[in-house]
């Protein structure tokens, strides 16, 4: 029998905001254990919550970015579990009632494109952390940090549209890049700004009844996701095929072995005893205020990449590569403003740019090469003044100083030699030096020309102009 696997995701999206869901208190990770705590976010008695408007027009940018309706009314209510890191004893979530329902997002890949659904996005605090081993101050052991407690989360709920760990990992690239792109979250999976819940099953090719799902817990990177979600339907199949059942329940990645193991059984709703949170009040989002919010959106990628091919003419490949990142994006629209030309451009920012960027570990954003400095050097490409190969040189030189192209073309005496009298005499000297190539290729063997230009090039240092150097050395060559 083979068999088919089913899979959801429930992605929680850290919101940049500077301040808690419901109360004062710094979201700024790093912070010493339970210094961003208050008596709200701790859960003392009496204390009242007070939602964060910012919070809120976070949760509508997601929603109309992943194609949701917003719901004019929302409700918060209370999801009651005992866990040592919820100080409460309950959550302030939302159920019922979310602020946002019934989007989707478009995935390509090997399968074409695929529209997955997002049944929710909903609103809700984070739970403090559990510190396991050392503690400081305390020694071996366990203790509870409640800097995150109350930290404001968006949940976002896929319908189980997915079929195989490469489609959700590219659903899950996707909503990562927006939610990046809107500027709502900083898609830091390292520090738990972008998590994923993986809900898995499997059932025989060609049924319509879903198997019994297994939901895989806190995965924090795209390759654990992959690794995660493949063991789990190998698991399931194996187990199924060997006749035992699949058990409902929550499960663990350990990226170490590569497995999944049982952490607790799941929760159905009914556990959580959801019901509305007498001390907030519902949510009532006026369409004026969506129309805001809405007119405040970024270029999201899919439009973008679409422009780049349409507008400016950009192959695929290099849309993709350059709308990778808001910020890198940002900085080619930067740099096409002084040099509007796309392509040459485009070369450039993803060659040398990008891997000045990566052999430095910087970010685009502290980029040395400024827009302004490259585009100089394109066009001193452009005028004639220095060939491309000599603009590589000029370019590590700037990025190593921050000085502009043309006083280091001046200062290093890189101008390009276009004299028509001086490339001769070098192609005289070389052909002088290389007789016998001379022969090969007056007896047709045209490749030898390739042998001339590189030694014609390394006898001028660089300097020569490449195209006035194939002209005269075909000439020459020919007779």
């Amino acid at each position: 029998m083979k068999f088919q696997p089913v899979i959801g995701l429930e992605v929680h999206v850290q919101l940049l905001t500077n301040t808690k869901i419901f109360c004062g208190c710094s979201t700024k990770f790093g912070a010493s254990p339970n210094s961003q705590t208050c008596p709200v976010c701790l859960g003392l008695p009496g204390a009242l919550p007070v939602l964060n408007r910012k919070v809120v027009e976070f949760a509508i940018r997601a929603g109309l970015a992943t194609n949701c309706t917003i719901a004019e009314k929302s409700v918060f209510a209370r999801k009651n579990y005992f866990y040592p890191d919820l100080p409460k004893g309950y959550q302030i979530s939302q159920y019922e009632l979310p602020i946002c329902t019934a989007g989707h997002l478009d995935i390509e890949g090997e399968w074409g494109t695929k529209r997955i659904g997002i049944t929710r996005i909903h609103m809700e605090e984070d739970a403090g952390k559990l510190v396991h081993g050392d503690v400081p101050g305390l020694g071996s052991g366990s203790g509870v940090d409640l800097n995150r407690a109350c930290t404001p989360l968006l949940e976002v709920v896929s319908e189980p549209d997915l079929r195989s760990a490469d489609e959700a990992v590219a659903y899950l690239r996707k909503l990562h890049q927006i939610v990046v792109y809107l500027g709502i979250c900083d898609g830091n999976m390292e520090e738990g700004s972008f998590r994923c819940d993986a809900n898995v099953s499997v059932m025989p090719v060609g049924s319509t009844t879903f198997g019994t799902r297994a939901e895989i817990k806190n995965v924090n990177s795209f390759r654990f996701v992959k690794q995660a979600i493949e063991y789990e339907i190998e698991r399931q199949i194996d187990l199924i095929e060997e006749g035992g059942k699949v058990v409902q329940e929550t499960r663990l990645f350990d990226p170490n072995s590569g497995m999944t193991r049982s952490m607790r059984g799941k929760e159905e709703a009914h556990d959580y005893r959801y019901f509305p949170d007498p001390d907030l009040v519902p949510l009532v989002i006026s369409p004026d205020w969506v129309e805001e919010v809405e007119l405040s959106l970024p270029e999201l990628p899919d439009l973008k990449r679409k422009r780049y091919q349409e507008e400016l003419e950009l192959p695929a490949y290099d849309a993709e590569v350059l709308t990778a990142s808001r910020e890198l994006a940002e900085y080619f629209e930067a740099c096409l403003a002084l040099y509007p030309q796309a392509k040459p451009l485009a070369n450039w920012v993803m060659g040398e740019v990008t891997r000045g960027l990566n052999d430095s570990g910087l970010a685009i954003t502290a980029c040395p090469v400024t827009p302004q400095r490259l585009a100089e050097l394109l066009k001193l490409i452009d005028a004639g003044t220095i060939s491309g190969k000599i603009a590589k040189t000029v370019f590590d030189e700037m990025w190593q100083t921050g000085q502009e192209p043309a006083k280091i073309v001046a200062d290093k005496g890189l101008v390009q030699v276009s004299d028509t009298g001086e490339i001769e005499r070098i192609i005289d000297e070389v052909m002088a030096a290389n007789q016998g190539q001379v022969e090969e290729f007056r007896g047709g063997k045209e490749k030898v020309f390739g042998f001339f230009v590189g030694q014609v090039m390394r006898a001028s240092k660089g300097k020569a102009n490449p195209a006035l150097v194939n002209e005269l050395l075909l000439k020459k060559l020919k007779g």
